[in-house]
């Protein structure tokens, strides 16, 4: 690489990664903090977002004793990995290491009994 070349990958700040992404973008969100959400008991720290492409990446933190009544994502798929605590929806309990997907448009409650940290994906379909 030349001296004056930037590389394809660099270092993003605040509030995560905006597509689109060529080469290999880094972020750090142990710095940055959780953003409240329209739910309460619900936060966001934003890790990706392409809006041309329809896609979403983020960690979501749940407060014990959290719920959130039946909604939907409308047009998009979500995709929720269970990385701390246990989370639940209307047909089940998921905890460490559990994965769900939901079909766009798919009616679901939320909650955590005693807290969780889930990475969610969304992609708009």
């Amino acid at each position: 690489m030349q001296k004056d070349e930037i590389p394809s990958w660099i270092f993003t700040g605040k509030n995560g990664i905006q597509g689109p992404v060529e080469g290999s973008r880094y972020y750090s969100s142990l710095a940055d903090e959780w953003l409240p959400t329209k739910a309460e008991g619900f936060w966001i720290k934003p890790l990706f977002e392409d809006t041309e492409r329809g896609e979403k990446t983020l960690l979501m933190k749940v407060d014990p004793g959290a719920h959130a009544a039946s909604h939907t994502h409308e047009g998009e798929l979500e995709q929720l990995f269970v990385l701390q605590g246990s989370f639940f929806d209307q047909d089940r309990t998921l905890n460490v290491g559990d994965y769900c997907c939901r079909a766009p448009d798919a009616a679901h409650s939320a909650g955590s009994v005693h807290g969780a940290i889930l990475l969610l994906i969304y992609t708009r379909c």
